[in-house]
């Protein structure tokens, strides 16, 4: 690019850079279109026919006249351009996607207008505006041809007589979407035209033989107006009886040679043949040209169904549009794109596919493409290879298909009202309800309908009706309903009524408002196409202005999100994948919560990447335009409204530059800034230039070829072009060696997307299949940086669990990245696919795989997963039955969930489920392992079936087993689980065995399962390694979904004789999941035995499972807050507690620990805080650390008599304060109100119909103490209390004045937190 030196003359500043001709080149004559034989070799080669006799052969069964022949450019001037040079095959290609097409005197030869635009490796645009007419063949040799063509096809017909489908019966993607494609494109339905044709057909003596021809304009910059209006004069001037004022070359010449680029902020007007031509760029401060008529696209789609295809693209989904008119295609996709801003689309963008490209839609990458449909093609018939993440756009039929399950745009609501607003003060309607035409011209105004196709069947029979206009059904325009309202006596009194009371009609007015617009500004000297021209530029500014504001508003803070962290250039651009740009955790935290479903899923696009490492770049280098622009507008935001809470709040900013927007740019039209110079003659041979009506003359290369050398703006621009030259030259010796920065930016550039576009000049099966390799590379490439994203933020939370560093990752972001990796294996699994069956690529090959298991177990009739090792076995689960990993079973879980409706939504949840219990690279290489089955339904490039790659995807994957995720679990709350609860006796078998009937409850974050008694009968013996028998009591149960289990209540109800039972502990699993918890016990349940209790509270804890004991408990993402002395919660006074004393030190040591980790569970966001449960009474919880502190020096052991307990001690201390308080020695005072409390909340315990022990009734006091902010003064009163002294010894710690007044102030900093507690501890006590 550098190296446009001074010889290219104005190089970049010329309005066109090339004037091109493609038609029929008659020395070549009828040629079969090569690409639609290439497509033909392609679908022959995966069908395993022979590709050449495919190829060679033609497609007689198709009337010739509907056969596609290959175009050619004709012509072009000038032969190059050294800063973009032609691009021949795809120029050929965009402007005729379809080849030739003839046309008989009977047909319709409208002209047609259409843009297109090439994408280059580097993502610059290039435009192309192509006019397209019809022009009389005078070739004989051609129509001998096409008559010859036709005998042969009537041959055909008469020995084929019963009618033959064209395509073979195969239900392949390509071949149903090439079929629907080749449908009839005349009006007539295909029956009718090919008998009407094979009687008439073509007769050379009796039809006059049409063909098109394209004129084309490529140009640096989308004017696209001006283009139009250019080309459609040049082809008047053809047309016209007489002929134009000067040569066709001097108006060719002028516009490639004489008119310049309009300056940044200014306007320029320039001559066609027969009106002058006006087009104005937009300023430097303004939003970058777009010159594609927006209210189309919105007329087109509907306000509503753009707004949701707009957030499809935010969010990079897959965007298909499906019009026949190929410059809707156009001006939908490009006014998408233009409304982005300050954002850019960096994947595929193709708005015109031609029809040989149409193996691109297999790409397995975000892409923004447009396909031609043709007339009466059936929708239904459209098989798409992949349809799990794509966005459907029927432009002609006014609907969409979205993908499932995405977030809205923010505040869609008012945003869509407030869009509304602004067409309808242009006379546009916003209606989205009213039933769409089919056909509509720019002009009018079709709403659209809610994007399903069920609507939309039943609304076609209504739009044949509206079409016919037979009912006079024509859909209303607002002039019409205007008149009806002013000329309805009646609706004027009440609108007169209104207005007095204070209310406005707005719509009336607004409506009033855009007619009489339109009315007025008809006075002054425009034309109508003028006036057209100035609405539809005040319109697109005023819309795009809308959304500019949207942008403006949700990140107006980006900047201090962006990270920093290079010291220059080279440094940033060389670390650049392993760099974090942006906090997006901190960016989140600081978004209102309505937000936060969308942008949590589009910061992480390649979109806001790119954006964000322009904004890092800019410290080097010059800003990037629309960066400049944005920035910008936040500074000019920000001077007017001082960083106020306002920005912290979801509630709606309008826009509030829409009339100065729409001002600039009628001041710019009013007053032409330049105009260029005329086109005058040339300096021709005498004789060139005829003209001969209705035919497009061969132009005079040597003329073109070459541009003036004495032009006065080409001389300054050129000088200046010089300078910048030198200076940026300069510039990147000082940075670094030009190249390898270029290689550099293209790397960084290109992080995570693969193509911007295809090669449309080569399309050999070799560029085919590296094409797809680049795909392959890109998939692969995806998965690697979204793993290594999924586990450095898993890892990074769980590291600040063990105390580093910041959190980064929140439920949100990590559903966000998990939706995104269900989002990449669909797009894997859709690549390279034979046969499309069901959107969802990943469940069909389940489907297929399950098929043939289920057949394979038929057949031999034994489980032949038996042999895959068993999982979440650990040390105390011999008790647990294994839990079988099964592929199948987990399909079979999933098919049996009433609540997922779709294919998509049944694979996502199965890869959740499968990423839940470990198993997903497992799974997926199981799946993998039917070689036959993968190469029966992937072509041989698909990624599937490139098996190093394939490796490395697996191991990617399975990295993903390092961490825990519940994402199954809470996402699917109101499913039903089936939960299997084991009771483990502690290992004396006459200990183990009861007569009492046991019952348990089990609670989790979700709720609980309600009291369940274990039936008598289901005592089981299992033997451990050593043949020694252990007993214990199985129960399966099955409720809806607990989520994360916290608490298990187990009790009995003391019956019979042996009615005292020692349990060990009880294991609960969940048998979806397979995830085990482990609720430790470790006492007696019974009455006179321990102490007394004839029910327990277990706190639970996820069990790893063995095999990965070591590599899982170092990043357990359930914050389970073990201490690491312990391995259990021992209780004093249990068995095993017998001989542990602590030390004073370690007791105080426990209690800080244990109040640090209830204040660090509060300063987590709420959706990632765990279990409090086990924080208030599990290990090392408040409970064990506070029932250690009341131990030491505790008199508990007495010689022949019972145990006594802490609750012992409390009972006696509340019995003194009762008596003391009817000797009336305590009075009304705060101690007095503090003495009542505790001795209401002690009596309302032991007053509980539970059996819950006396350490059961201590824990509770603990706990409800520290929920009403109680335990901080009911400790003084016992430590005042006589009875002190006769039950712990001096050295007692409660009896330490100095530590009980530190213990205080360490509870008081709990009073800061709403402590909530679980309904399991609380049940049954009434205060």
């Amino acid at each position: 690019m550098s190296g446009s030196s001074a010889v290219s003359g104005a190089a970049p500043c010329r309005f066109a850079h090339y004037f091109a001709i493609c038609g029929i080149d008659t020395e070549t004559g009828l040629e079969p279109d090569e690409l639609a034989a290439l497509y033909q070799w392609l679908e022959a080669d995966r069908h395993g026919r022979d590709p050449d006799a495919a190829a060679t052969g033609e497609n007689f069964e198709q009337s010739p006249l509907k056969r596609t022949f290959k175009s050619k450019v004709l012509a072009r001037y000038p032969e190059n351009v050294e800063w973009n040079p032609f691009d021949q095959d795809a120029v050929n290609m965009l402007c005729m996607p379809k080849g030739l097409s003839f046309r008989t005197q009977a047909d319709q030869r409208d002209p047609q207008f259409h843009s297109f635009i090439i994408t280059k490796e580097d993502g610059s645009r290039t435009y192309g505006f192509v006019h397209t007419f019809y022009e009389e063949v005078t070739s004989p040799q051609i129509c001998s041809a096409m008559q010859t063509l036709y005998q042969m096809h009537n041959a055909e017909h008469a020995s084929n007589n019963p009618p033959s489908s064209s395509s073979s019966s195969s239900s392949s993607s390509m071949d149903s979407l090439a079929s629907s494609l080749d449908e009839a494109d005349s009006p007539t339905s295909s029956s009718t035209l090919s008998s009407s044709r094979r009687v008439g057909g073509y007769d050379s003596t009796r039809d006059t033989l049409y063909v098109s021809k394209a004129l084309c304009l490529i140009t640096p910059m989308p004017f696209m107006h001006a283009c139009r209006r250019f080309l459609s004069q040049l082809h008047r001037a053809v047309t016209a009886a007489t002929a134009p004022p000067l040569p066709l070359e001097s108006y060719v010449h002028n516009i490639l040679y004489e008119v310049p680029l309009p300056a940044p902020g200014r306007s320029l007007k320039f001559h066609g043949v027969y009106e002058p031509i006006v087009c104005q760029r937009p300023g430097l401060g303004e939003l970058p040209l777009a010159d594609f008529p927006l209210a189309e696209a919105f007329s087109l789609l509907g306000v509503e169904n753009l707004v949701q295809v707009f957030t499809c693209t935010l969010l990079e989904m897959q965007i298909l549009l499906y019009s026949q008119d190929y410059q809707r295609l156009m001006t939908v996709a490009e006014g998408i794109t233009t409304l982005l801003f300050p954002f850019q689309w960096q994947h595929v963008y193709v708005p015109i596919l031609p029809a040989s490209l149409l193996h691109f839609l297999d790409a397995p990458v975000p892409y923004l493409m447009g396909l031609q449909s043709k007339e009466g093609a059936d929708r239904s018939k459209l098989e798409l290879p992949q349809e799990a993440n794509l966005c459907f756009v029927d432009i002609d039929n006014h609907y969409i298909e979205l993908p499932e399950d995405f977030p809205h745009f923010p505040n869609k609501t008012e945003f869509i009202q407030e869009l509304s607003e602004v067409l309808l003060s242009y006379g546009i309607s916003a209606n989205t309800g009213a039933p769409p035409r089919t056909r509509t011209s720019p002009g009018s105004t079709p709403g659209s309908t809610p994007s399903t196709p069920g609507r939309e069947r039943k609304t076609v029979a209504l739009r044949q009706l509206e079409d016919d206009g037979r009912n006079g059904n024509l859909a209303g325009e607002e002039l019409a309903v205007l008149e009806l309202l002013q000329g309805n006596a009646t609706l004027e009194r009440l609108q007169a009524l209104t207005k007095r009371t204070g209310v406005t009609v707005a719509r009336v007015d607004a409506l009033r408002a855009g007619v009489k617009a339109q009315s007025t500004d008809g006075q002054g000297e425009r034309t109508a196409a003028e006036e057209e021209e100035l609405k539809n530029a005040k319109l697109n500014v005023q819309l795009r202005e809308v959304f500019a504001s949207r942008f403006t508003t949700m990140f107006a803070d980006y900047e201090a999100f962006v990270i920093q962290s290079a010291p220059d250039l080279e440094s940033w651009l060389t670390n650049r994948e392993q760099m974090h740009n942006f906090d997006k955790a901190s960016f989140l935290s600081d978004q209102p919560e309505p937000y936060l479903p969308f942008l949590s899923h589009f910061i992480e696009t390649q979109m806001f990447a790119t954006f964000i490492d322009n904004k890092i770049m800019s410290q080097w280098e010059e800003k990037e335009l629309q960066l400049r622009v944005f920035d910008a507008r936040i500074d000019k935001a920000r001077l007017y409204n001082v960083r106020a809470p306002s920005l912290r709040s979801s509630s709606y900013q309008r826009c509030s530059i829409l009339k100065e927007s729409a001002q600039t740019i009628e001041q710019r039209l009013m007053k032409i800034d330049h105009t260029a110079i005329h086109p005058h003659l040339l300096d021709m041979k005498i004789g060139q230039g005829r003209y001969e009506q209705g035919y497009f003359p061969k132009l005079q290369a040597d003329v073109l070829n070459t541009g003036p050398t004495n032009n006065k703006w080409s001389h300054r621009t050129a000088t200046t072009q010089r300078r910048k030259d030198r200076h940026r030259q300069q510039t990147e010796h000082l940075n670094l060696d030009n190249d390898l920065k270029e290689k550099y930016m293209q790397e960084a550039r290109s992080l995570g997307k693969n193509l911007r576009q295809p090669k449309l000049s080569d399309l050999s099966p070799a560029v085919i299949a590296q094409t797809n390799w680049k795909f392959v590379e890109g998939l692969l490439k995806e998965c690697r940086m979204k793993t290594k994203r999924m586990l450095v933020e898993k890892m990074g939370r769980e590291a600040v669990e063990l105390g580093h560093g910041e959190a980064n990752i929140t439920g949100l972001e990590e559903n966000t990245l998990i939706a995104s990796l269900c989002d990449l294996l669909e797009r894997i699994w859709s690549h390279g696919l034979q046969v499309k069956q069901g959107k969802s690529a990943l469940w069909s090959h389940l489907l297929h795989h399950q098929a043939r298991e289920e057949k394979l177990e038929q057949q031999q009739a034994e489980s032949p997963v038996s042999h895959v090792p068993e999982r979440r076995k650990s040390d105390c689960s011999i008790a647990m039955p294994s839990l079988r990993v099964s592929l199948i079973q987990d399909m079979r879980h999933i098919q049996s969930m009433s609540e997922i409706k779709t294919d998509v939504g049944r694979a996502r949840a199965w890869i959740r489920l499968s990423l839940e219990k470990k198993v997903l690279s497992q799974h997926l290489k199981q799946l993998l392992s039917g070689q036959a089955l993968t190469k029966k339904l992937y072509k041989r490039y698909a990624f599937l079936r490139c098996e190093e790659e394939k490796e490395q995807f697996l191991f990617h994957l399975l990295s993903l087993n390092a961490v825990d995720y519940f994402c199954f679990t809470s996402v699917f709350t109101t499913i039903m689980i089936p939960y299997r609860v084991v009771i483990i006796p502690i290992k004396k078998l006459s200990n183990a065995m009861t007569t009492s009937n046991p019952w348990v409850c089990v609670s989790g974050e979700l709720g609980d399962s309600g009291i369940m008694q274990i039936p008598k009968n289901v005592l089981e013996m299992t033997f451990d390694s050593a043949f020694r028998p252990h007993t214990h009591i199985s129960a399966l149960f099955k409720c809806q979904n607990l989520g994360k289990l916290t608490t298990v209540q187990l009790g009995h109800d003391n019956a019979g004789l042996l009615a005292k039972w020692l349990v060990d502990c009880v294991m609960v699993r969940n048998e979806i999941t397979g995830h085990t918890y482990r609720f430790p016990c470790g006492r007696w349940l019974g009455k006179g035995v321990d102490d007394g209790s004839l029910e327990r509270v277990l706190i639970g804890e996820l069990v790893v499972p063995c095999g990965d004991e070591d590599s899982g408990r170092s990043c357990r993402t359930p914050p389970l807050q073990r201490s690491p002395s312990q391995t259990r919660r021992i209780s004093i006074t249990s068995l095993s507690g017998r001989g542990y004393k602590p030390t004073s030190a370690q007791i105080q040591e426990a209690i800080g620990e244990a109040v640090n980790n209830i204040v660090k569970h509060f300063h987590k966001p709420e959706k990632e805080r765990g279990s409090l449960t086990v924080l208030l009474c599990g290990e090392s919880s408040l409970v064990a650390a506070l029932e250690q502190f009341f131990h030491h020096g505790f008199k508990s052991a007495r010689l022949f008599q019972k145990t006594v307990f802490v609750w012992d001690f409390v009972e006696k201390a509340v019995a003194y304060m009762e008596s003391a308080d009817q000797m009336g020695d305590l009075q009304e005072t705060a101690e007095g109100m503090t003495c009542q409390s505790l001795c209401h909340y002690v009596n309302a315990i032991n007053s509980t119909p539970r059996n819950i022990g006396k350490d059961g009734k201590f824990q509770l006091l603990v706990c409800l103490g520290a929920r009403d902010r109680l335990l901080p003064q009911w400790l003084p009163l016992l430590v005042e209390c006589p009875v002190i002294l006769r039950m712990y010894e001096d050295t007692a710690l409660l009896r330490d004045r100095t530590t009980v007044n530190a213990l205080i102030g360490v509870l008081e900093t709990l009073h800061d937190f709403p402590i909530t507690l679980e309904a399991s501890l609380v049940k049954g006590i009434d205060l």
